[in-house]
């Protein structure tokens, strides 16, 4: 049985497939499993072995867009018809996905038509659709319950995966096992918690005895908030300033005490790690993409715990900011969660 993936979204996204797919693998291990993803998303699958072939496809910005990008999608299409796909599953709920999945050439089809405006394309691309309702659970949940709607699964996805042998510890990061690790930034500027509120919680980790390291990604203004917390913890604190491959902080993972950090695609990979974790929400809705199967505390803004008792949660959340969150209940979070671990000599 051949069979295909397609989750064109964002990093976090595409670590939440991993349950399906090793869920998948184990029901069917004479499959085969290609996923496609979104380019500059496929670092974070380096750790599922369940994936067979992994492919990308161009990012969608039109500013983004090159020659060769067209040429690459082209050839995406043709390696992909060549396979000859009995069910291509269409994750992203977008138009993209579903040309791609429609091109593939693949027998089956299938999307969710659940909370999902569809078009000519989506009515021509998808042979069948799934109206199993998702708005009340997980993302791992949604994307889990339209497999399972086609193939044989058990009731419940396991965990999320990155594979401890394929996580990478560098030379340069040795001193930091058993360490906090912090994510302050994302993309979305709104999740983001005040950076004097990170020296404090930097500073009591210090107190505590634990090394701390800040991860962040490439962009500028990420390195610069991690380097204004470095900076304001002083010693026994480092940056990774965006130069850490996913492989990599999942080796800090699995040997960190701790995971402190907002709602992006970092937090999820602690998660995969099993490293103990204190998520701190704000503009998006905890059920969704809380951490996933791990032991955590998730800690949400006043303002975003009221937005999502309104029927319009969804825009209602999206305006309100992790810059409210306490800074005490964070810390009594993490000295929970550390207090709970064995003491190590």
């Amino acid at each position: 049985m051949r069979l295909l993936f397609i989750k064109l979204k964002h990093i976090g996204d595409a670590l939440l497939l991993t349950p399906t797919l090793k869920a998948v693998r184990e029901a069917y291990p004479q499959a085969q499993i290609w996923v496609v993803v979104r380019e500059g998303t496929q670092g974070i699958l380096e750790g599922c072995p369940q994936i067979d072939r992994l492919l990308t496809a161009p990012a969608p910005e039109k500013g983004r867009r090159r020659l060769r990008d067209w040429f690459s999608q082209i050839q995406l299409v043709r390696e992909l018809r060549r396979e000859k796909f009995d069910i291509a599953f269409e994750l992203s709920d977008g138009d993209r996905g579903r040309w791609l999945a429609w091109l593939s050439g693949a027998v089956s089809r299938l999307a969710t038509r659940h909370y999902v405006r569809l078009n000519w394309v989506a009515r021509h691309a998808i042979t069948r659709f799934s109206d199993t309702p998702w708005t009340e659970g997980h993302r791992v949940e949604k994307d889990y319950a339209l497999v399972r709607e086609c193939l044989d699964l058990p009731e419940v996805p396991p965990e999320l995966v990155f594979t401890r042998d394929r996580s990478q510890l560098p030379q340069s990061l040795v001193g930091f096992s058993r360490c906090v690790v912090f994510h302050p930034s994302t993309r979305w500027v709104r999740k983001q918690w005040p950076v004097e509120l990170w020296v404090r919680l930097g500073k009591q980790m210090q107190a505590r005895g634990l090394r701390v390291l800040v991860s962040c990604g490439p962009d500028a203004e990420e390195r610069a908030i991690a380097d204004a917390i470095c900076e304001g913890v002083g010693g026994g604190i480092a940056s990774t300033d965006g130069a850490t491959r996913w492989a990599e902080l999942a080796g800090v993972l699995y040997r960190a005490a701790l995971f402190v950090g907002v709602d992006t695609a970092a937090m999820h990979l602690a998660a995969a790690c099993q490293c103990p974790t204190v998520a701190i929400f704000g503009p998006s809705v905890p059920r969704f993409w809380r951490p996933w199967r791990n032991s955590c505390h998730l800690i949400s803004a006043p303002e975003s715990e009221l937005a999502l008792a309104r029927p319009d949660f969804l825009e209602a959340v999206s305006r309100t900011s992790a810059a409210s969150v306490s800074y005490d209940r964070v810390l009594a979070a993490c000295e929970e969660l550390l207090s709970a671990q064995p003491v190590v000599a």
